[in-house]
C-alpha cells in the first residue's frame, strides 16, 4: 500500500492549515503571557510608586538632617562668641537650639551680661528667636 505523493502532501497541508486556525484562538498559553504581561507591568508601576515614596522619604529625612545640622551649627557659635566675651562665664550658661530658635538658661552675674549674652545669639547667622531665661545671680 503505497500513498501517493500527492495524498501526502494534502494530509500535511490539512494538518498545517489546523495548527495555523488554532494559533489565531487564544489558548492557554496567550492568555497565561497575557496575565504575566499584565502582571509585569502591575508590579513596574507599584516598584515606581514605592520608589517615588522612598525618594520623598529620603528627601524629607534629608531636610530634617540638614536643621539638625544647623541647629548644631549655631548652639557651637553662639557657645564659642560666650566663651570669647570677658566677663561672661560659659559653664554657666547653656545653649539649646531647635529650628533656629535659641534658648539660654542658667545663671549671670548682672542684667548687663544677661543682655550681652542675648546680643550675641542674636547676631549668630540663622538664628530666627533668643529665649533669654538667665537669672542674675547677685553676689552676696
Amino acid at each position: 500500500m503505497k500513498i501517493p505523493d500527492s495524498f501526502k502532501l494534502i494530509g500535511v497541508a490539512a494538518i498545517l492549515t489546523a495548527g495555523l486556525s488554532a494559533c489565531d484562538k487564544p489558548g492557554p498559553a496567550e492568555r497565561a503571557g497575557q496575565n504575566i504581561d499584565r502582571s509585569v507591568d502591575q508590579v513596574g508601576e507599584k516598584m515606581s510608586d514605592t520608589a517615588d515614596r522612598v525618594g520623598d522619604k529620603m528627601s524629607s529625612q534629608g531636610e530634617k538632617a540638614g536643621v539638625a545640622i544647623d541647629d548644631t551649627e549655631i548652639t557651637a557659635k553662639i557657645k564659642a562668641a560666650i566663651f570669647a566675651e570677658p566677663g561672661l562665664k560659659t559653664l554657666q550658661i547653656s545653649v539649646d537650639t531647635i529650628h533656629g530658635v535659641v534658648t539660654l538658661t542658667g545663671s549671670v552675674s548682672s542684667k548687663a551680661d544677661k543682655d550681652n549674652a542675648q546680643s550675641l545669639a542674636s547676631a549668630v547667622s540663622g538664628v530666627k528667636e533668643v529665649n533669654n531665661r538667665l537669672e542674675v545671680m547677685h553676689k552676696k
